[in-house]
């Protein structure tokens, strides 16, 4: 039967709220489908505002694969601003999609992808108003699936009371074979009900069900072992790894916003995975082993992406994007394309070492030069060793001095502050790496005009990575070496005024620790933050570390043992069950090679250093020099 939409209710609550555009929906690029003509139904949320999540390039890509299915309906919805979940609450108006505003408690799955482990209250936010339980426990036959994706996922045990499930890595694929499952459960009526549903998904290997697994806890608090409580369970769930990306094109027909959202551009993922093998970086580490999409899929995505939209940005997406191996060919072809019109390209991350003078001329080619960043990640020569960011100080000033010389008059450096082993001193160097910056810069140009801003986060160690073990460092020590990093920036004036300044505080960092590294004990802080009205704790304004702190001391949950603590080789992890196909021994030995100072080449162009991922995943490394070209290199 059909599910009515509670646009009626909602229509009149909008005039009261800030920015309502963001919840009308109608985008181009939305796909509306007739609800009874459809198998299975899906709700795709991003756990953040509008602005943030309709870019969000995951989504995206779900939302098209599955609605090319003709028996298949995805929406979209977002977490909702505290002005508009007040009226809801008193207008009885639940969470709903923005493509048809349906409720999505009316779904068969609710699909969540979590880029930080800071959008899990928003997580419940939506569940409460959708009228969906909270615990997965309490959950019926009539509730959706709440399925949880994205890189957060990796480690889902603070969530595991809330979500039915977690799909780990890539999820083109994931989402077809879970739909297929769903599909083929329906239509032999349901069997066994939900309990039956999740033993389908489960058995697959790549879905990860908490609630079939059981949590032995040592006298100390460690975990003793993690354990199936029912036969046909794996004792280990392994990611999924999409291969060929020329077969995945998307998206096709990118979403663009009614609304202002944080990127406005059609954004084509060259390729998928790192190997630079950067010790604090899960991204790099969870999406091995590198592939590259070829010249000709990009270029075609380019033209088809950008005559759908109408954007006159386009980004070329990967965790380094100037290390495709084919990435001179690829922005030389676009530029020649694109030459004359208001098209421009950026690459939003870009390796120090890996940006060249002929980069900087494409990039600029048509006079539109979008912002550059570069992460050299730690200040000084010994911590960047410690981190394995082969980046000398040569590097930088050559390469900030290209994109002064080629028109830029700013550029953003990318720092993190309490990495494994930091000192004060290695702090303080960002501040004289940055005065050099300056001083090459109008040396080079012959102008005064010329800034770079200095953005520092601070350092979390995530699961998945040789940092995993090691400990954080503690705000107040953050917090002090920022003030110190401060004044040594200005402490030349000359140079200082040149020099923005950028800086998170420590605390938000300790609970992104806190739940990044936590297990199931930490669900009972998640909730109790929640319910004393945590939302959008990614949002700086909207984070209280006294409403977690407190939250925390009320569960009996230590927060210092699960973030300042190190960890040793034998203790079993929360997420060790999970596989993302790195061997934990090679993990543990490149911790101990960073405590040491000793770097680890790139195995894309080096012989491979059996970190698991090819052989346990059945997978290998995908890159070019193809040969091709960018087709057609007639000018648009």
């Amino acid at each position: 039967m059909s599910v009515a939409t509670v646009w009626p209710r909602l229509e009149p609550l909008l005039p009261q709220v800030g920015k309502p555009i963001q919840y009308v929906g109608g985008e181009l690029g939305a796909v509306l489908k007739e609800w009874d003509s459809t198998q299975v139904r899906w709700a795709l949320m991003y756990p953040d505002a509008y602005e943030v999540g309709l870019p969000n390039q995951g989504i995206q890509i779900l939302y098209e694969v599955l609605n090319e299915l003709p028996d298949v309906l995805a929406e979209r919805t977002y977490a909702v601003w505290p002005d508009l979940e007040a009226l809801m609450r008193a207008h009885g108006v639940p969470q709903f999609t923005v493509d048809t505003h349906r409720p999505v408690a009316a779904f068969d799955l609710l699909g969540v992808s979590f880029a930080t482990e800071l959008g899990y209250t928003n997580l419940l936010t939506a569940l409460d108003l959708a009228g969906i339980p909270l615990t997965a426990a309490e959950r019926g036959a009539g509730h959706p699936v709440v399925l949880a994706g994205g890189h957060a996922a990796f480690n889902p045990e603070p969530i595991a009371d809330f979500i039915d499930a977690a799909v780990l890595g890539d999820g083109e694929e994931a989402v077809l074979e879970i739909t297929g499952i769903v599909r083929q459960w329906k239509a032999e009526g349901r069997p066994g009900g939900r309990d039956e549903l999740l033993l389908r998904l489960a058995g697959t290997g790549n879905v990860y069900v908490p609630r079939f697994y059981d949590v032995e806890y040592l006298p100390d608090g460690r975990i003793q072992r993690v354990v199936p409580n029912r036969p046909g369970v794996p004792f280990r769930v392994h990611k999924r790894t999409t291969m060929d990306l020329d077969a995945w094109p998307y998206p096709r027909k990118p979403l663009v916003p009614l609304a202002e959202t944080v990127h406005e551009r059609y954004a084509v993922e060259i390729f998928r995975g790192c190997t630079r093998g950067c010790r604090f970086c899960q991204a790099g580490m969870i999406t091995r082993p590198v592939r590259e999409r070829s010249i000709t899929t990009v270029g075609q995505m380019v033209r088809e992406g950008l005559e759908f939209s109408g954007f006159s940005e386009v980004g070329l997406l990967s965790l380094s994007s100037a290390d495709h191996s084919e990435i001179g060919d690829i922005c030389s072809g676009l530029a020649q394309q694109y030459d004359g019109t208001n098209v421009s390209l950026s690459l939003p991350s870009t390796r120090v070492d890996a940006f060249n003078i002929e980069l900087a001329e494409e990039l600029s080619r048509n006079g539109r030069r979008t912002g550059l960043t570069f992460a050299p990640e730690g200040g000084s020569e010994r911590i960047r060793k410690v981190i394995n960011k082969m980046v000398s100080e040569e590097d930088l000033i050559r390469t900030v001095v290209t994109a002064y010389t080629n028109g830029w008059r700013q550029v953003k450096l990318y720092f993190m502050c309490g990495l494994p082993t930091e000192t004060d001193e290695d702090v303080l160097q960002i501040a004289r790496l940055a005065h050099e910056v300056i001083r090459a810069g109008r040396a080079a140009t012959g102008s005064r005009d010329i800034r770079c801003t200095v953005s520092i986060g601070g350092f979390v160690p995530k699961p998945h990575t040789p940092f995993q073990w090691a400990p954080m460092t503690p705000p107040e020590t953050i917090d002090r070496r920022l003030r110190l990093l401060k004044q040594a920036i200005n402490a030349d004036r000359s140079l200082g005024r040149a020099i923005g300044y950028r800086y998170h505080d420590g605390e938000p960092s300790l609970i992104e620790a806190l739940l990044s590294r936590g297990d199931r004990r930490v669900g009972a802080v998640i909730r109790a933050v929640w319910a004393a009205g945590g939302r959008f704790d990614g949002w700086s304004e909207h984070f209280s570390y006294a409403r977690w702190g407190q939250a925390a001391e009320a569960a009996g949950v230590d927060i210092g043992w699960y973030t300042t603590r190190e960890r040793t080789q034998a203790e079993v992890l929360p997420w060790d069950h999970l596989d993302s196909g790195l061997d934990k021994d090679w993990l543990w030995q490149d911790w101990r090679a960073a405590l040491a100072g000793y770097e680890q080449d790139d195995c894309r162009w080096t012989p491979c250093f059996d970190c698991g991922v090819c052989p346990a995943m059945d997978t290998q490394i995908q890159v070019g020099p193809t040969g091709r070209k960018l087709l057609p290199l007639t000018p648009v």
